[in-house]
């Protein structure tokens, strides 16, 4: 059978059924032959994160895919790879290739060698009868340790080679490994013990699907929870223990009880030291449970380290805790604690939460949108800066998967596409991106994807004309030459592509908007919902 064929057949083993992509590849035909339905974008970034979000809404379970042009094609979707190395998502990239006897003569890109330092591994075929053995450790990689992208080269001229018949090629295993038994006892005997313990869980819960095990870690010992932007919705925010989750913008009470924390215990998380990430006090004693042994004292030195699954490390603490502590610890004291500590922070908040100001406040279309929906049927997305810092701190995400939190590389423009590869792999859910007027420039015109591929998506758009957190760096230039100021009329924009589009000017108007957004999404229909916000600056950091 011919390379792509087999390539096309591979992929079908191993559980993909859509490939994000953008022409010429012609591993799209193959994939279309072998029922595997491509999904074309209008610019390649864009598709990455398609794909992304198609593995991160299934823990991984399901490989999102991505194909392209050899050259430009391939150095276009070069920062939607390095997302996905970034935030540590499983993807395969599979992009055409200059042909074997030029791929390594420059200017000509080579993708293998260009992304291989951000990516998991990156590999070119250059034999047709390798390809078994190159898929082979290519998926290895892709469902076992650690996530991020893989890269699978095909040289242009591989298309009519050979594969030996019959394809010779068996869905590859995923396993598991666990943290040292001794360090188990270790770990146990110091949340045991600890006056003030609080767990901050990262995404590696999510790819576990280890959320009953950290719920029930929590409620034995009664310990608070916190979470990174990634792990967001791996414990139900609107549980008694639950401190919400943590970027540059927190809840008051993450900073409050990390700060008075005697123990910090990190699970599936990496402690990776950024701007979008919870800062951990100094002088704690952290015990790290993490997937990667890589991460053990790279940001943040731990007195403990457990190597392992999130769910096989769970596991064998609770088994662990249990032969000492047989039932749940009164959480009625530190619940209270906690309860208070939310109720004063959202004092200071409601005024912008429920402002009657126009132009509108951010705050207030938010919390506007947390109570339409149905959250726990609905999957969010924040994108890069104002939109993340004022949504994550407020939306209260009561299931798994509901929330695809990000920050440590902050791509403007990220959630279009991870709200539409959310759908195509969860087509039951509400599914929605939060954007402002600097992210819809770099990615506003995917839009029309969503149109197109009939993927019925809302996007939040808040257009305050401004990059208004830019405006106390760039005073001179804004003044000067009007350098902060953008423009658009984006509502017009979405009903120019064929979507559904409306511009929200009155406070009044934000709930019904909402309401008619979701009754289109119902129909097949994409939505793209403009409200017209204040250049509102202020978030909730630590000490506010």
């Amino acid at each position: 059978m011919k390379l792509g064929t087999a390539i096309a057949e591979i992929m079908k083993r191993e559980g993909i059924e859509i490939l994000c992509g953008y022409p010429v590849n012609h591993l799209i035909e193959h994939a279309a032959k072998a029922e595997i339905r491509p999904v074309m974008v209008r610019q390649e970034r864009v598709g990455v994160h398609m794909a992304d979000a198609i593995s991160r809404v299934t823990s991984g379970r399901t490989i999102g895919a991505f194909c392209m042009q050899h050259g430009p094609g391939a150095e276009n979707a070069m920062g939607g790879v390095a997302q996905c190395f970034g935030e540590s998502v499983p993807v395969l990239v599979l992009p055409m290739g200059y042909q074997r006897r030029l791929a390594h003569i420059e200017p000509n890109f080579n993708s293998s060698e260009a992304m291989k330092p951000f990516s998991k591994s990156s590999e070119p075929i250059i034999l047709a009868a390798e390809v078994t053995n190159i898929f082979r450790r290519a998926f290895t990689k892709l469902k076992n340790g650690r996530g991020g992208p893989v890269v699978v080269e095909i040289p242009a001229d591989m298309w009519n080679e050979e594969v030996p018949e019959p394809l010779d090629y068996t869905p590859v295993l995923r396993t598991r490994y666990g943290a040292d038994p001794v360090h188990v006892k270790e770990a146990a005997n110091l949340l045991v013990n600890a006056k003030r313990p609080v767990i901050y869980a990262g995404q590696g819960v999510h790819y576990a699907q280890a959320w009953p095990q950290l719920k029930r870690l929590a409620e034995r010992l009664s310990i608070p929870v916190t979470t990174s932007l990634g792990g967001k919705s791996s414990f139900p925010e609107t549980h008694p223990l639950s401190l919400g989750s943590g970027g540059l913008a927190v809840p008051r009470a993450v900073p409050k009880f990390l700060a008075e924390a005697d123990v910090i215990f990190g699970i599936g998380c990496s402690f990776t030291e950024t701007s979008f990430g919870i800062a951990m006090p100094k002088g704690k004693i952290i015990i790290h449970s993490t997937l990667d042994p890589n991460h053990l004292n790279k940001d943040v030195e731990a007195k403990i380290g457990l190597v392992g699954d999130a769910g096989l490390v769970l596991d064998a603490l609770l088994e662990e805790i249990g032969k000492t502590v047989t039932a749940d610890r009164d959480a009625s004291a530190v619940a209270a604690e906690i309860a208070a500590s939310h109720r004063e922070w959202l004092a200071k908040w409601m005024p912008k939460l429920t402002s009657n100001d126009a132009p509108l406040s951010p705050y207030r279309v938010l919390w506007d949108l947390q109570h339409t929906v149905d959250v726990e049927n609905t999957i969010i997305t924040h994108d890069a800066g104002s939109p993340r810092d004022q949504l994550s701190p407020f939306w209260k995400a009561v299931t798994p998967l509901s929330y695809l939190g990000w920050g440590k590389t902050t791509q403007l423009g990220y959630g279009l596409g991870l709200a539409m590869g959310a759908k195509l792999a969860r087509p039951d859910k509400l599914c929605i991106n939060v954007w402002g007027d600097a992210a819809i420039g770099f990615t506003g015109m995917d839009f029309e994807t969503a149109v197109r591929e009939r993927i019925p998506i809302i996007s939040i758009l808040l257009n305050n004309f401004s990059m208004a957190i830019e405006l106390k760096v760039m005073p001179i230039s804004t003044e000067k030459y009007r350098s902060t100021d953008i423009s658009g009329d984006y509502a017009a924009m979405a009903r120019a592509f064929g979507g559904y589009g409306e511009r929200v000017t009155r406070p009044e108007d934000i709930i019904p908007a909402i309401k008619r957004g979701i009754q289109k999404t119902r129909e097949g229909v994409p939505v793209l919902l403009e409200f017209i916000t204040s250049k509102e600056t202020e978030v909730s950091r630590p000490g506010t």
